[in-house]
């Protein structure tokens, strides 16, 4: 729009100055000129601010208005009141002086002569306000003093007049039924106070003190019961508005808002029952009514804290849901002092939400732990070449990545735990750590090299990106599991049973701790029984997989095959100048020195774990060969025939495996036996092939002193044979734990001729010359 239609537009508007205008008389742009536009734009400011404080004090104005209308609307209420009082006083005025004048009439028209005397009656005394009668002074007093709310004094002028006449007490739900004009006044009168003591009572904003105030005067007023009620009724408001202002924000306080609610709500019923004792005293029927309401209570809290618990997967679900069951139980303590036992109630409506805390959070651990071999950054300690002193020391060798992540989970998951919802909860978060160490042992498992035909692999296989393939690495894995096992686990046990065995404690008198105590003690060892079962688990399949790699070769086929006793050198071995268990046998003690060579280092300070490996992996040997049917298929085969030669090398290599075990110091009673059933059973088996044992056996002590002369032999030879030609990039598969008793070089070789070598054996190509040595292990 130009300047022309503007004019056209704001020409009728005399305060307006066109545009044409202005720019006609300040286009000179003067310094007189600019000082006239800036006096009229102080000017236009001036009026803008005094438009703006005239604005504001209207709205000040409006405000107090409003209040004003407020406190007429208060007064309109109050005046609508006294109205409705004066109704009631006139229409029973008048419906009072009707029936007056109909038994008057009544009584006139049956004795004339009577009308004397009916003057001086009640009723007469009564409806004649000419004299000054007290009853009418005290209904009229009554009357003004509920007008204006005068709740005190009305109680007292009630109470003085029940105390002058005791029948005017009975409050009784007909009371024109009582025969008395001025009774049935006097309740009714008694009556409109309950009903404002009511009407006080239900206000939602009334203060404690007044609320009280008017209690005690229903009390008074002879209606305890429904004192009581609006006791209740009142705290229930409270205690609802209370939650109502604090849900919005219980977002912000994820792990205390369930004890900030317990704060509310038991706090409430404390004093609900407090109030109710100094009110009414202590009648049964009253705690009836408050345990009643108190429960219904509890169970809102209880649905309230389902509903707004964090997602139950979470750390803050499980601190929240332990934080509220500490607070809830501490304030049940205290409501215990006034009878009100509220504590099994909160557990068992508490169980199913805690439970499934509980389950979700460990549900996360193990996920966690499933993850560790998918995780690269888990690093296991390695042997440098050359340097042993390089290694892990045993302080941290026990607590590498899987292990340290393991502890974390346990660790994380107490530590959102308080003591008392340990003291109550300690069976289920024991069994379900347990459990969790299964799953960890699992895991484990799956990060160990296993064959594929092995149906028990199959089921743990799965793909990962990680295994521990060198012995190092295994023995590393397996000390990390002992440790977690034997150590760092029965401290978390110990944290969880501290809490009950403190409890038991503080209960005083050690005729009844006894039995408490014991109980926590046999759960103890339970507990720890279990993780030692576990952990076998781990190390017996370490020790089956090792074992089966250490038979078979890579073709499938056995090298400790039967066949070879059926080729000796001669007749009778007792007569050879130097005898020597079979190769296979040689090959197997020094894969055992070369695993307690590697053992003594990643495993230091675990000497009883590494012999009970080194035993354990013994064992299985011996158990293999017991239950090998193909192995004594050989023996049974009648078209075979077998030489007396075959049955001493066989003693031989058992007596050689019995004496590996004592000399190294891992010995058990299981190997004896075990020795001792082969070899009975290879007797048995020759001697009904026609082989006489009496003739073909020298003495015992010869099998045992050859065997002693192998092993010291083989050790001699141990030296010249370290130096043999190893595959670097070939491993041991090891899955348990090895003894520090012999720290010789792991790779004794045979003093037999070199072509009489482990690879040259009759039992198909070697798998690798690291039967011998393991670079790792140098």
């Amino acid at each position: 729009m130009d300047s022309s239609e503007e004019e056209d537009d704001f020409s009728t508007h005399e305060y307006i100055t066109p545009q044409s205008c202005i720019n006609a008389i300040y286009q000179s742009k003067t310094e007189k000129d600019i000082r006239r536009i800036c006096t009229e734009l102080l000017d236009l400011k001036d009026a803008v601010e005094n438009l703006r404080g005239n604005m504001y004090s209207k709205h000040l104005g409006f405000l107090r208005i409003s209040e004003e209308v407020i406190e007429m609307e208060q007064e309109l209420i109050e005046l609508q009141k006294h109205v409705s009082v004066q109704r009631i006083l006139v229409q029973d005025l008048m419906s009072g002086v009707c029936r007056e004048l109909e038994i008057w009439n009544e009584c006139q028209n049956e004795d004339p002569n009577t009308k004397n005397d009916l003057q001086f009656s009640e009723i007469d005394e009564i409806l004649n306000y000419d004299m000054e009668d007290p009853k009418v002074t005290l209904l009229e007093t009554l009357d003004i003093l509920l007008v204006e709310h005068k709740i005190e004094e009305v109680l007292l002028v009630l109470d003085a007049e029940e105390k002058k006449n005791p029948g005017l007490s009975n409050f009784g739900d007909n009371p024109s039924n009582e025969g008395s004009s001025f009774k049935e006044a006097f309740l009714k009168r008694k009556e409109i106070l309950k009903d404002l003591l009511v009407g006080i009572c239900e206000q939602p904003s009334v203060r404690v003190a007044d609320l009280k105030k008017a209690l005690s005067g229903l009390v008074k007023v002879g209606q305890v019961s429904v004192a009581h009620k609006l006791l209740l009724k009142a705290y229930g408001f409270q205690l609802q508005k209370k939650i109502d202002d604090f849900l919005p924000s219980c977002s912000g306080y994820t792990e205390t808002f369930a004890a900030t609610l317990s704060q509310f709500v038991f706090s409430t019923i404390f004093l609900a029952a407090k109030d109710s004792v100094s009110l009414f005293g202590d009648i049964p029927v009253n705690t009836n009514r408050i345990v009643q309401w108190a429960e219904y209570e509890i169970e809102s809290f209880v649905r309230l804290v389902r509903e707004n618990l964090p997602p139950p997967e979470t750390d803050s679900a499980l601190r929240s849901i332990s934080v509220c069951v500490d607070a809830g139980l501490r304030h049940c303590s205290i409501l215990e002092a006034q009878g009100l036992k509220f504590s099994k109630l909160l557990l068992v409506l508490l169980r199913p939400k805690i439970e499934e805390v509980l389950d979700m959070n460990f549900r996360r651990a193990r996920r966690t732990i499933i993850d560790l071999v998918n995780n690269d950054d888990i690093e296991f300690p390695s042997l440098q070449p050359g340097a042993p002193t390089a290694m892990v020391t045993s302080s941290n060798i026990m607590f590498v990545s899987s292990g340290r992540r393991f502890m974390c989970q346990v660790e994380e998951i107490l530590g959102q735990l308080t003591p008392k919802f340990i003291l109550h909860y300690g069976g289920i978060i024991l069994n379900k750590l347990l459990q969790l160490f299964d799953k960890y042992v699992d895991t484990l498992i799956k990060a160990l090299p296993g064959t594929s035909e092995d149906d028990i692999v199959m089921e743990h296989k799965e793909s990962i990106s990680f295994k521990a393939e060198t012995d190092a690495e295994q023995l590393a894995l397996l000390g990390t599991a002992f440790t977690v096992a034997d150590e760092l686990m029965p401290m978390a046990m110990t944290k969880i049973l501290s809490p009950q065995t403190g409890k038991m404690e503080e209960s005083g008198g050690s005729s009844g701790i006894t039995t408490p105590v014991s109980i926590i003690a046999l759960e103890y060892r339970d507990g720890k029984r279990h993780l030692q079962h576990s952990f076998d688990k781990l190390r017996d399949y370490f020790c089956r997989q090792y074992v089966l790699t250490f038979i078979y070769s890579r073709e499938g086929k056995a090298r400790m095959d039967a066949r070879m006793y059926l080729e000796g050198k001669g007749d009778d071995l007792f007569w050879d100048s130097d005898p020597l268990p079979s190769l296979p046998f040689q090959a197997l003690f020094a894969r055992l020195q070369q695993l307690a060579s590697v053992a003594g280092n990643v495993l230091r300070g675990k000497e009883k774990l590494q012999k009970n490996l080194l035993s354990r992996l013994t064992e299985t040997v011996v158990m293999w060969l017991s239950a090998e049917q193909e192995f004594w298929d050989v023996f049974e085969d009648e078209t075979i025939q077998l030489q007396p030669f075959g049955l001493q090398q066989l003693i031989l290599d058992m007596r050689f495996i019995a004496e590996i075990t004592v000399c190294g110091g891992y010995s058990s009673r299981n190997i004896q036996q075990l020795v001792s059933v082969i070899i009975t059973r290879a007797i048995g088996t020759f001697s009904e092939r026609g082989i006489d044992p009496q003739n073909a056996l020298p003495e015992d002590e010869w099998f045992a002193g050859t065997a002693k002369a192998a092993i010291s032999k083989l050790l001699l030879g141990t030296s010249a044979s370290e130096s043999s030609e190893v595959e670097p990039d070939e491993h041991l598969i090891i899955h348990e734990e090895i003894s520090d008793t012999e720290k010789t070089p792991s790779s004794p070789s045979s003093t037999t001729e070199s072509s009489d070598s482990f690879a040259s054996a009759n039992m198909g190509e070697t798998e690798s010359p690291v039967f011998f040595s393991d670079p790792e292990a140098e």
